[in-house]
């Protein structure tokens, strides 16, 4: 059975065009081609409408910008409440890292926003309430969010720029780099890429590990942490 609906003279009845739908498609520009790519003729056309019939579910470029930001936040895990802070804001931190693979052009956008959506506001409401629970006072707990998401974003946007991909191709890269380097001009660079990055099993991802449990390590709650409700003090 088709999916969609057909007319009365047997054509698939159009899907109604809706603020998530629009707000969809521009999220699938942008993974495809950058956010600089996004207007209104180009979603439209992806959607095969009209540009104006856009302005009856969004205000303009400004506001899917919004909406497209709100969808990669309601893609990234909230911190677990059934944990203690620091593997809470492990958890929220890979979570991140993941979404914003996903979508490369969101991270240059997701404190961007004036008008953040419900998915934003409850994604920092979370975070800051576990560091919250977990002890920090509010300064520390501002503090803490700022460290680990520019920590976070940076990490991102090198990755994102490195000419490789993955394991196998971080293999052929350092090869290429072993024998077309002439011997013995960098020898420091050379050595780092024969015991360490062609170590057996290595992958790029750890450094993100490594970095982030030096950030966490680093961090402490300021303030005794809040008592459940009927705890001896």
């Amino acid at each position: 059975m088709p999916e969609r609906g057909r007319g009365r003279r047997g054509a698939p009845a159009r899907t109604p065009l809706s603020r998530e739908r629009v707000i969809r498609t521009a999220v699938a520009v942008a993974d495809e081609k950058g956010s600089a790519a996004l207007s209104m003729r180009v979603i439209a056309e992806r959607l095969g409408v009209e540009a104006m019939s856009l302005y009856h579910h969004v205000a303009g470029r400004e506001d899917i910008l919004d909406g497209m930001v709100d969808v990669v936040f309601g893609e990234i895990d909230l911190p677990p409440r059934d944990t203690d802070w620091k593997s809470a804001m492990r958890h929220r931190a890979d979570s991140a890292r993941a979404a914003l693979r996903r979508h490369p052009w969101a991270v240059a956008l997701l404190d961007s926003r004036a008008r953040p959506g419900p998915a934003t506001l409850r994604h920092h409401d979370a975070v800051v309430g576990a560091l919250r629970a977990g002890g920090f006072s509010v300064p520390m707990a501002a503090h803490a969010v700022s460290l680990i998401d520019s920590y976070l974003y940076g990490f991102v946007i090198q990755e994102s720029s490195l000419p490789f991909s993955g394991p196998a191709e971080l293999d052929e890269a350092a090869d290429a780099f072993l024998r077309e380097m002439p011997a013995g001009a960098y020898p420091h660079l050379a050595e780092l890429v024969t015991e360490h990055v062609r170590t057996p099993g290595y992958d790029y991802a750890g450094e993100f590990t490594f970095g982030l449990t030096l950030i966490l390590d680093a961090l402490h709650p300021d303030e005794a942490p809040p008592q459940p409700p009927g705890a001896c003090p």
